[in-house]
């Protein structure tokens, strides 16, 4: 079987993928207009030069990693852009409809070029761009230029692919100013974006990750409690409830944030709650190389693509692999996007929800006063060793132990589940045929480690979406119960996105 070699976006590590054979399925391509069945059926596709959709993905990847925003933000603005791309890519399609009654209209069918779709699509995507990431303007600017485009003429255009694409882009973008998110910061007192408006406030105190946990330090030991540490920086935070206000956060395909919210987790004090905090610590000791590459591969924290990005990333193999036209690419994106900025919204209503606590908060109340095997106040960088249950920590770096919002459901489950749906329908098959390599020595949380070069294989979407999902687990932040269902949520949203969209591209079919 011919293989490729694909970059990851961020790793510097090659992802490989094989050309599989297409499986039966047609979800994804069931009608006219729609993907053609597999390399070299229908028409070929276009030469990558020809192909705006992979860059603007990447240059948004850029700045996601560059700004930093948490997973619901990023997986909202991604979203954003390839909507707005969408939208201005429609007026050049037969029958596609847009996601919003944008008042461009359908051009001519002798408009309906490769060139005027890559322009109308690159004017939106700049546009839109800038309103989300505004401090990345001269990576937005520089990339226009490279494509051949004038990024000043955006602001003044009123006419043709520029034109067109640029008023698309502001009608989404102004529908967005008033979805809830408070990207504006109005919202809240202080006028800081994307802060909450809800009043939340946490009923445990924060833990202070460096010292030993006293049992009376954690009140409410099945409910959240923020952490306090030193991060990368130096610097002691106690960071709050990241994005504490998304389950209001309007919808793109759901009825609503909490349409598919599953049941509760474990009560404490249940024996559900002690296994699964029990299974966190055995599982920590006796973590391999395999499963500890697993863990920092699919990490995904601040300064990365994070999870929607690493997803968005993986589908540019699958682009690349099945030759994909910019036709191909912005009906998929949009779809993909759409179904992790819903999962963001759908996950982060279970976590507001149910408010529950994180391993580390379980461990060092269940297990106070005990000697378990683990990692403690050093982290992996102390090594594995005897150390008492209030000092446990989890397979993470100390300078970011967990990320800062409740842990039931995952958000990588629920972003990995409907990504791993969306793909599968897209495509007409779960076959994905990728991985990835790490070489010897090549860890961060542990240098020395691997020992030796560690392959992981994802021969599905399945496959891939269940191991970004059991990394958290491996990795001590997730419990299995969260895992589980955040990936059944996320294949739930991702059904339903993908249904929404499939209509939108099919011309309301």
């Amino acid at each position: 079987m011919k293989r490729r070699s694909f970059l990851r976006m961020g790793t510097g590590v090659a992802v490989s993928a094989a050309l599989p054979a297409c499986g039966d399925g047609q979800e994804g391509r069931a009608v006219a207009g729609d993907k053609p069945a597999g390399p070299g059926a229908g028409q070929p596709a276009a030469p990558p030069s020809d192909k705006v959709v992979p860059g603007w993905t990447q240059t948004a990847l850029l700045a996601v990693r560059a700004t930093r925003p948490g997973p619901p933000m990023a997986a909202r603005s991604l979203a954003v852009m390839f909507t707005c791309m969408y939208d201005a890519w429609c007026a050049y399609d037969p029958v596609a409809l847009p996601a919003r009654a944008v008042q461009t209209g359908r051009r001519p069918a002798a408009e309906h070029t490769a060139a005027n779709k890559a322009m109308a699509m690159s004017y939106a995507a700049h546009t839109a761009l800038l309103d989300q990431f505004p401090t990345q303007k001269a990576a937005f600017d520089e990339h226009m230029r490279q494509l051949g485009y004038d990024p000043a003429e955006a602001p003044a255009k009123r006419s043709g692919p520029a034109g067109l694409g640029t008023a698309a882009a502001r009608a989404e973008v102004a529908y967005c100013h008033t979805d809830g998110s408070n990207q504006l910061g109005t919202l809240a007192p202080g006028g800081v974006p994307y802060a909450d408006y809800t009043g939340y406030v946490a009923r445990n105190p924060p833990l202070i990750v460096s010292q030993p946990t006293p049992r009376d330090a954690i009140p409410e030991p099945g409910l959240w409690q923020p952490l306090t540490y030193v991060d990368a920086g130096g610097t002691l935070r106690t960071p709050g409830f990241l994005a504490a206000a998304w389950e209001r956060v309007r919808p793109f395909a759901l009825a609503s944030a909490g349409q598919y919210r599953p049941g509760p987790p474990y009560a404490c004090g249940s024996d559900g709650y002690r296994d699964e905090t029990m299974r966190i610590v055995e599982l920590q000791a006796a973590l391999d190389d395999e499963q500890k590459v697993i863990t920092e591969y699919w990490a995904d924290n601040p300064g990365t693509d994070l999870p929607p990005g690493h997803w968005l990333s993986l589908a540019l193999t699958v682009s690349e692999r099945d030759r994909h036209s910019d036709d191909d690419d912005i009906r998929m994106l949009f779809a993909l996007s759409n179904a992790l900025a819903d999962a963001a919204i759908a996950a982060w209503d279970a976590k507001r929800f149910y408010d529950a606590a994180r391993p580390i908060t379980a461990v060092r109340y269940l297990l106070n006063g005990q000697t378990v095997t683990g990692y403690g106040l050093l982290g992996p960088a102390g090594g594995l060793g005897s150390i008492a249950g209030e000092t446990w920590m989890p397979y993470q770096l100390p300078s970011f132990p967990t990320p800062p919002f409740p842990e039931y459901v995952s958000g990588h489950s629920t972003f990995s589940g409907a990504a791993a749906e969306v793909l599968r329908r897209f495509t007409g098959s779960d076959a994905f045929g990728a991985g990835i390599t790490r070489p010897p020595h090549s860890l961060a949380l542990e240098p020395g480690l691997p020992s030796a070069a560690v392959t992981l294989n994802w021969p599905t979407f399945t496959a891939a979406a269940e191991q970004a999902g059991i990394s958290r687990v491996y990795g001590g932040i997730h419990f299995d119960h969260g895992n589980a269902a955040g990936m059944q949520l996320g294949r739930q949203v991702g059904a339903q996105v993908f249904a929404k969209t499939g209509r939108l591209w099919r011309g309301g079919a």
